[in-house]
């Protein structure tokens, strides 16, 4: 047991990360950058300590500082949120090594899901479908042409490490193949420290589906449902829901099985996500996140289950306080990311917010650690805040959605509310009927 957490993040997680805790009784400790002295979690924590310059590098991503802040305040755990730290097992190592609790699955687990290759092995052993494609890493430009010839083009070469787009190319036929394969390996060595790619079918209309898990150290695993997550931009989500507007009772009762099964098998601990693209009724696995996601709120709203005091609860060795049939779907739920950026152009909006006001009612719920005269530092993500709005049916959800973002007030820095306002108004977007590509094509038609 603990009573003392210091948060590895920054931003409206940290914010989260603090609201939990304080409800449970128990004692915060923020670390932040020079950039982030007059930040929200900052301000309102227990305690401080200042771990660095702006730089992350040198500050969220430095095990030492936090290491020293941990045993400076005495804090007996720490939670990563996501991003930064999250999902890197040294770290998870170092923390351990210092008597510290880690509020999170294991090392061992974060680099095996870590690894993209050896993930989509392990999960496939345990029953999980998978996409057509390398059983490996392809070492040859060579090799990944007669593979895409075996498993049919277009094909997608894939980094065995990272995420976010990166080291991800298309090829539409052989020629394009050697291209692809040469350009995805110098992304990933460059963004990654790590060259090796795979090979996998490319699905032409897929959604891309995420199945939301938890598991404590008692061998109790439960599902808590899907969240659908195609409506992306260059492979990072812009607007997520709860459940898929595709996604039958019967066909979540199937997967979810599928899923509790297999982490079972892994001796997974902690929250997790399988993602999956889905296409003609069929899952393919993607990746699994070994961590909070961004978009938790949705399946929050839903389910009426704090995902991050179940982290905390499971990291204290306690046992899940529900079961699967105790677990509800109530109602929808939609989260969109407002993100300080051009709502056309996407180009990075740092600076001051001159006014912020957060809309409310009923069913409304803003994730967010800005407020008026914040200044968004240039160094970090862009993300201001999460809008997250419930309803009784999808229908109704999507109206208190239009009317919550014509509440928000964001100035003095460009934000995406104005492509939010667009989404919510698409038809597309209204009957359901996207998929992972829709969001490019309906940018691309709005430029021409």
């Amino acid at each position: 047991m603990f009573d003392k957490v210091l948060i590895a993040n920054r931003g409206e997680i940290a914010l989260r990360i603090h609201r939990a805790c304080k409800e449970m009784g128990l004692s915060t400790v923020a670390v932040h950058s020079t950039a982030d002295r007059d930040a929200m979690h900052v301000r309102l924590a227990d305690e401080s300590v200042c771990i660095g310059p702006p730089s992350a590098s040198e500050s969220y991503l430095k095990f030492a500082a936090i290491m020293a802040a941990a045993e400076i305040t005495g804090a007996q755990a720490i939670h990563p949120g996501y991003g930064f730290l999250s999902e890197n097992a040294r770290f998870v190592d170092v923390v351990a090594a210092h008597g510290i609790t880690f509020i999170g699955p294991t090392a061992d687990h974060i680099r095996l899901m870590g690894d993209k290759i050896a993930a989509k092995a392990a999960v496939k052993d345990v029953g999980i479908p998978v996409v057509p494609g390398s059983d490996g890493g392809v070492a040859t430009a060579e090799e990944a042409v007669k593979l895409g010839n075996e498993i049919g083009y277009p094909a997608l070469v894939k980094a065995a490490s990272g995420g976010g787009g990166r080291g991800m190319k298309v090829a539409k036929n052989a020629e394009e193949m050697a291209k692809a394969f040469n350009t995805a390996r110098t992304e990933a060595k460059a963004a990654f420290g790590d060259d090796a790619v795979y090979i996998e079918k490319y699905l032409g209309k897929p959604r891309h589906i995420e199945i939301q898990v938890i598991a404590d150290s008692h061998g109790n695993v439960v599902h808590l449902g899907e969240r659908d997550c195609s409506l992306q931009r260059r492979h990072q989500k812009v607007f997520e829901e709860a459940p898929s507007p595709v996604i039958t009772e019967a066909i979540r009762s199937e997967i979810g099985e599928v899923v509790v099964k297999a982490i079972k098998r892994l001796g997974y601990l902690g929250v997790g996500t399988i993602e999956f693209l889905y296409e003609d009724g069929e899952f393919y696995f993607i990746e699994m996140n070994t961590r909070l996601q961004v978009e938790h709120p949705v399946t929050e709203q839903i389910t009426r289950i704090d995902l991050v005091k179940e982290q905390i609860r499971i990291a204290q060795g306690e046992p899940l306080s529900f079961k699967q049939e105790d677990v509800p779907f109530i109602g929808h739920a939609i989260e969109c990311r407002i993100n300080a950026e051009h709502p056309e152009t996407f180009a990075p909006s740092p600076g001051t917010i001159e006014d912020f006001h957060a809309p409310g009612g009923l069913g409304v719920r803003l994730d967010s650690a800005a407020y008026a005269g914040y200044k968004i530092p240039p160094y970090y993500d862009s993300l201001i805040g999460k809008l997250i709005v419930h309803g009784v049916t999808r229908e109704e959800c999507l109206l208190r959605l239009r009317r919550a973002l014509g509440e928000m007030v964001v100035s003095g820095v460009e934000t995406t509310l104005p492509l939010h306002q667009r989404l919510v108004d698409a038809a597309d977007v209204n009957s359901g009927e996207y998929d992972i590509h829709w969001l490019e094509r309906f940018l691309a038609n709005s430029e021409s």
